[in-house]
């Protein structure tokens, strides 16, 4: 619960200082600039504008760096015109692994309680679980999770039953899987998505 607690004390003030935006922005446009394939026809300077006029998404960034996600464009809602972020790490995110599904996992299990579980992070960073869907397309900029596997966010039915998905890739297939909803494991995290 330390984590939860350190978290909370810092997501009450939702705002970078001017260096970590500009270390943060740096990262991010090198990211972008190395992984063109991941957002064709996307210019970073559009990218950086956008950031720039969102202080409390910068934030959301941020924080997915800081915990292993690696955030990169992935692709421009044509409708609303915005930017949608995705953890690009190579494997789940190191700083979220470990974690079960969601509060009422967590408060189920009776010894050896993770220290979080993946909604409440989601919700604590700004960010959203991916959608089976949004983790398939995710697959075809990249191919992430070849050793670990990462929480998507699970129909209301089968989390009723105690149940919870998550998915991976595996012989350059990506595939979808059953758990408790109250188990973690060491090589589990879970990837956010982010509009900006």
């Amino acid at each position: 619960m330390r984590a939860t607690m350190a978290r909370n004390m810092n997501s009450s003030k939702k705002d970078l200082s001017p260096e970590q935006r500009e270390e943060l922005l740096r990262a991010l446009k090198a990211r972008f600039e190395t992984n063109m394939n991941r957002h064709k026809g996307l210019e970073w300077a559009q990218v950086q504008a956008k950031l720039e006029a969102n202080a409390e998404r910068l934030w959301s960034l941020n924080e997915m760096e800081r915990t292993g996600g690696e955030p990169d464009v992935i692709g421009r809602d044509n409708k609303t015109g915005e930017y949608i972020f995705c953890d690009c790490s190579a494997e789940s995110p190191k700083g979220r692994r470990s974690i079960c599904y969601d509060r009422e996992a967590l408060h189920s299990r009776k010894e050896h309680k993770p220290e979080d579980n993946a909604l409440d992070m989601a919700a604590a960073m700004g960010i959203e679980l991916l959608t089976e869907e949004q983790y398939r397309e995710l697959q075809k900029v990249g191919k992430f999770d070849a050793k670990t596997s990462s929480w998507v966010k699970t129909p209301s039915d089968i989390r009723k039953l105690g149940g919870a998905l998550f998915c991976d890739r595996r012989y350059d297939t990506v595939f979808v899987y059953h758990n408790g909803a109250e188990s973690y494991y060491a090589a589990r995290a879970f990837r956010g998505l982010l509009r900006v």
